[in-house]
């Protein structure tokens, strides 16, 4: 708040119109003066949307005494950080330390001296000022926090952040059965030859927006996305009943949403079931991602699938065939793992 622009507000309680009088005389125009003739207009003052910086409160006042009045302020939240001094005789020492005890933070002797007046209401208006711009970089520091927890959340996984958070590392992790989904948009590079970059990247933001909603809703952990790729994973960080079945399940509900999109795109799903290491790369820019043969071998089999269809390897196959027919696409070869056979969801 800036001292030079703005006129503290002060309010003075008192019942006594002549106190006022003195008050308001010697206070003059440096300030903006409020009066409260009683108690309960005090507090209804003070604790108003626009209330005082400072309060001049009596102690002795009939129905509802400064004490009173001091206690209510200090245990509303609204007004606890208004700084108060209290008014009181010279050899009133009992009611300036009760004053001092119950949060006011100073005293005005009557009767009233001009200059300690303005001396004991300026040092406390500078220790007002000084707290609220406390409070003002606090709050600052306090939303730029929660902005970097935001902008962690949208880069990596809750589980990972609170591992990164308590040790400052995330130390590499073998995983066991977890289901990977990879997505691919057919025939990509040839929309991309005839559409405006501006098309493009609009209609894949749409895509990613449609399938991180359905990641979410099947309890997928997005992994990344590569161009037109989108890569997801289940039963990684959260233990599953099925993590084949959430993929699958979510997998033919992205093939559905592709197609409701104005950019109509058909898209191919490979599913497979494996260990995999995981852990963050980089240090400027992280990322949390997976590692293995698991993971070459779901996207080899997203590659072997036909347009809008869900295709599984033969162990994924396994976790779900109760539930859906499928039909073998044969044995293919793929490079480093031999003969492979691959399942399409009918």
């Amino acid at each position: 708040m800036n001292k030079e622009t703005h006129q503290y507000k002060i309010l003075i309680v008192d019942d006594s119109p002549e106190n006022i009088d003195i008050l308001g005389g010697i206070l003059k125009s440096d300030y903006k003066r409020l009066v409260a003739l009683n108690g309960k207009k005090a507090i209804q003052i003070a604790t108003s949307d626009d209330p005082p910086d400072l309060i001049l409160l009596d102690i002795i006042m009939p129905e509802m005494d400064g004490f009173q009045v001091l206690t209510h302020l200090k245990a509303e939240k609204s007004s606890r950080d208004i700084p108060v001094i209290v008014v009181s005789a010279l050899d009133d020492m009992p009611s300036i330390v009760k004053g001092i005890q119950l949060g006011a933070e100073d005293f005005l002797p009557k009767p009233f001296d001009a200059t300690l007046l303005k001396a004991r209401i300026s040092a406390c208006l500078e220790k007002k000022r000084l707290r609220d711009r406390e409070v003002f970089y606090l709050q600052q520091i306090e939303a730029e926090k929660k902005r970097s927890d935001e902008l962690l959340h949208v880069i990596l996984p809750t589980a990972i952040i609170e591992q990164l958070k308590s040790t400052n590392k995330v130390k590499p992790r073998y995983y066991e059965d977890v289901a990977i989904l990879f997505s691919d948009v057919v025939d990509f590079t040839s929309y991309c030859d005839t559409h405006t970059p501006e098309e493009i990247v609009s209609n894949l933001q749409d895509l990613v927006e449609e399938f991180e909603k359905l990641a979410l809703e099947y309890e997928l952990q997005k992994i990344k996305t590569n161009g037109d790729a989108f890569m997801a994973v289940s039963g990684l960080l959260k233990v599953e009943d099925n993590p084949v079945l959430n993929c699958v399940e979510c997998g033919l509900k992205m093939i559905a949403a592709a197609q409701n999109l104005r950019s109509k795109w058909k898209v191919r799903i490979g599913i497979h079931i494996g260990p995999v290491i995981g852990g963050i790369v980089g240090h400027r820019q992280y990322l949390f991602d997976i590692w293995g043969d698991s993971v070459n071998t779901a996207n080899r089999i997203e590659s072997l699938g036909l347009p809008n269809t869900v295709t599984l390897s033969k162990e994924a196959w396994a976790k779900v065939s109760g539930k859906y027919s499928g039909e073998s696409l044969g044995s293919v070869q793929v490079k480093g793992k031999g003969e492979l056979e691959v399942i399409q969801i009918k």
